[in-house]
Order: structure tokens, then sequence, then C-alpha cells
């Protein structure tokens, strides 16, 4: 119980087991706290070094070897009023630091996670996970070739993959290549470009804080690419694309 409490005050663990031991000597070598505590030599000496830093314990010899004694308990008190004091200054402090550690952070960005799969039914999976997001924006960009996943996939596995999107009730601007034009609906707005001049051999939607990429060939590769810096920067490119069309 008195452990828990010199914990909760602000020493660790071992300082509060080695301080109560030591208030039970008058003085004590470390050995002796050490078999009282079950803590190894080497332990007690870092524990001891730091409960002197603490002010809560100090040296004093007896012959030839270095034992210790504790601080009076009342020096508890004063161990709380300094560490109050700390944590006001920092307290202060911190305004003038938290604006230093957001520009790190702004320099660094994040760390993406990505992933990368092989085959049909790794591409599919992922489509299902790419929706797997909370959704603020309600909105999804998508360049694709329909010839291309037309050959790639079959009709169920299609319809199968773009259900998603219109339960989740996310709309969607497209930028696509086909044959035959798709025409728009409440839920999405397309425009088609030419397939010789601007050919598009991977089908890629970005949504939220995903980009996810479906090369279209002999060898289906998918890699699903979370980061909000990426998606963003490619959001930007895609509405200036689509902007320029007509």
């Amino acid at each position: 119980m008195l452990e828990k409490y010199l914990e909760e005050l602000g020493l660790s663990d071992k300082e509060a087991v080695v301080y109560l031991a030591l208030l039970q000597f008058d003085n004590a070598a470390p050995s002796q706290i050490a078999e009282k505590t079950k803590l190894n030599r080497s332990t007690v000496y870092v524990v001891l070094e730091s409960l002197e830093k603490k002010g809560l314990a100090s040296e004093t010899n007896v012959g030839k070897t270095v034992h210790y004694q504790a601080a009076a308990p009342e020096r508890l008190e004063t161990y709380v009023e300094q560490q109050e004091l700390k944590l006001e200054e920092l307290g202060k402090r911190l305004k003038d630091i938290i604006p230093q550690i957001k520009a790190v952070q702004r320099e660094t960005g994040e760390r993406p996670i990505i992933r990368v799969a092989y085959g049909k039914d790794a591409a599919l999976a992922q489509t299902l996970e790419f929706y797997n997001v909370e959704d603020r924006e309600r909105i999804g960009y998508f360049i694709f070739n329909q010839d291309l996943l037309n050959e790639q996939y079959t009709q169920k596995e299609l319809d199968k993959a773009r259900s998603i999107r219109p339960q989740k009730k996310i709309s969607g601007k497209s930028i696509y290549n086909a044959t035959t034009p798709i025409l728009s609906n409440e839920l999405s707005e397309r425009k088609q470009v030419d397939s010789k001049e601007f050919p598009i051999t991977s089908d890629i939607s970005i949504h939220e804080d995903r980009v996810h990429i479906v090369t279209l060939g002999e060898q289906t590769t998918t890699i699903l690419i979370q980061s909000k810096d990426f998606a963003n920067t490619l959001k930007t490119l895609f509405k200036l694309a689509f902007r320029s069309l007509k």
C-alpha cells in the first residue's frame, strides 16, 4: 500500500521499495538493502543513486564502507513541492514547445503503410478493405480502363466490387478509357479520355487517406497505400486533370 502511494508521488516501483527498506535501518550497506528487497546489488546501487538525486537518501561512511541513510519521511513533502514547481514550469514551457513539435511532425510527415499483393483474388480482397474506413469525405476519385477491367474480371466480380460504394453512399469522380462511353449518374461523375492519346493500364482509386492501385495485365499486382499526405497530393492532381477535361 505504501509502495503504491510512493509511486503515485513520482517514485519508481524500485525506488519505493528501496526507500521503505532503507527507513528500517539507521544506515545500511547496499548489500543489506539488496538482501532486504531481494533486488540484485547492481540495481540497488542505481536506485540509491537516484534516491540521492531526489534528496531521499544520503551516503555515510561506516569505517571504510559506504552506507546509506534514508531521508526523514517529512522530506517527501519537499520532494512533492519541488515536483509541482517543475510541472508548473514545464506547463509554461510546453506552450512554446508544442508549435515546435508540430513543425517537426509536419517536416517529417507520416510514415505510409504500404501493402503489396499479387493475383486477382488479392486485388478483389483489397478492394473490399479499401472502403473499410470511416467515411468523412463521402467522395472517391477513380482512374480506370473499362475494357481492361472487363478482360480481367467476370461480370459477377465487377458487380460485387462496384456495389460497395453505392451501399456506403460514397459519390465518385472518374477519369476513364473505354470503347463505349459510360454515362454519369447521381453518385458518379465520369469523364472519358482517348485511350490512344492517354492510355490507362492500371485501376487507381483514391478515398480518404487510402490509395488503391491495381495493374491490369497478365500479372495482377495490387498496392494499397495508407497515407494522408500521399492521398491528398493525388487528389489534387486528379482534380486538376478532371477540371481540364470537357
